[in-house]
């Protein structure tokens, strides 16, 4: 926060040009700025609302008694709430004093409010990595705030000029598309709560066609084609070292459904049997309560030896099959346990990638654009392979395939000049 440039002082005085009629004088506070005062009515509780000026000089004395003691305290109090009103500004003016201190409290439609609210509610329902993500919304909005002067931020302050604004804040300060959308559909998420409690009308919803809409990132390409996953199912590696394991954990991934890194680390021996391997996803299971997509991968040879090679020894079904979560931990221990398996995974992968000059960023996502785009290939359906990812619908689906359709359309126009024509 920015230092206050015009500071301005705040007391309790009683205002003696106008006494009643028992020469008593009405207390007000009394804010000076740049020499100017201006004096507001306050109400005390239990404070007489008018004092003699004895009276009141007794609440000056260096050890007042009752009950001037308890008045001096509630002065003090008073001061000092108004003193921090005035730190609180990013630029003093009478104005915006009077509407930070005295306006009724608002709390209910505060923006940062609703959004600490429901990221607590998320760490109740153990949706730990869900609730960082809008705290880091929130943490975005703030410096947006601080750079542009904003003392609040209330439901109906998000306007479309604003939403238009910290995405151009955004963008100059570093920030890709995929970011800027992230963010806002999370802001997009908690108006809707908010309009649901009855703190925002349907009127001020500021997005949808014909008014904000939310930023796609770029489409980039994920996918790998069969050849390059089949070098790295090939990449030569030393028996039991780190780079074999994580190989394999890709690996995993890809044969079984492109499972994610967290619902790997989450698999129990009681989710395989002698056919399959059944689970449902992390991402949905607590979304779709009542339509809960279960996915049943063939447990192949290739992920037998996997899990023969790095997996636990299973003692009970509720084993753990790969060495990366231990029982009982909490979920942001969980969340951090997953997270540090993933950038291992993202390390060794990419070394391999740049090793096989696979020119593309390869990471453990990738062996699920992958997984979905050979799947493709090979002649699956989108509704088939929309039911193997476990996704609710199939625009989801075709978000994944999109680099391969693009593929089919470049391959298909080579045939318009398969007649070979004469070049000069």
């Amino acid at each position: 926060m920015e230092k206050n440039q015009t500071p301005a002082t705040a007391y309790i005085i009683l205002e003696t040009r106008w006494p009643n009629s028992k020469q008593m004088y009405k207390l007000k506070l009394m804010i000076t700025s740049k020499r100017v005062q201006k004096f507001y009515t306050i109400i005390i509780p239990g404070v007489p609302a008018s004092m003699s000026e004895q009276d009141f000089a007794k609440t000056k004395l260096d050890k007042p008694r009752k009950p001037f003691s308890e008045y001096r305290e509630k002065f003090n109090a008073i001061e000092a709430e108004a003193r921090q009103t005035i730190i609180n500004l990013l630029e003093f003016s009478f104005q915006a004093f009077e509407k930070q201190y005295f306006e009724p409290p608002k709390l209910d439609k505060d923006l940062f409010l609703g959004i600490k609210n429901y990221s607590d509610e998320l760490r109740k329902q153990i949706r730990v990595s869900t609730a960082n993500n809008y705290d880091s919304t929130a943490f975005s909005f703030r410096k947006y705030c601080t750079d542009n002067r904003l003392t609040t931020l209330y439901y109906n302050d998000i306007n479309i000029a604003l939403l238009n604004n910290y995405e151009a804040w955004m963008l100059k300060n570093g920030h890709n598309l995929t970011t800027v959308g992230i963010y806002l559909r999370n802001i997009r998420a908690i108006l809707n709560i908010a309009i649901q409690k009855g703190l925002l009308k349907n009127e001020a919803y500021p997005f949808g066609k014909g008014k904000f809409e939310i930023p796609a990132g770029r489409n980039v390409k994920k996918a790998l084609t069969v050849q390059e996953v089949g070098s790295i199912f090939n990449y030569p590696v030393i028996d039991g070292s780190q780079i074999h394991r994580q190989r394999d954990y890709w690996i995993f991934s890809y044969l079984c459904n492109g499972i994610n890194f967290k619902d790997i680390a989450r698999l129990k021996y009681r989710n395989i049997d002698k056919d399959s391997i059944t689970f449902i996803r992390a991402k949905t299971e607590r979304k779709q309560r009542s339509n809960q997509k279960t996915i049943v991968v063939p447990l192949t040879p290739e992920l037998t030896n996997i899990i023969d090679r790095w997996g636990n020894k299973a003692a009970t079904k509720d084993e753990y099959v790969f060495p990366i979560l231990q029982s009982g931990i909490t979920p942001e221990k969980e969340l951090a346990l997953v997270q540090q398996a993933i950038k291992n995974a993202n390390k060794y992968i990419r070394r391999i990638s740049n090793d096989l000059k696979i020119e593309k960023d390869v990471s453990t996502y990738t062996a699920r654009h992958s997984f979905a785009t050979v799947m493709k290939r090979s002649g699956a359906s989108t509704e088939f392979i929309s039911e193997s990812l476990g996704h609710s619908n199939l625009s989801t689906t075709e978000n994944y395939l999109a680099s391969f359709e693009m593929d089919t359309k470049r391959e298909l126009a080579k045939n318009l000049t398969n007649f070979n024509p004469a070049t000069k």
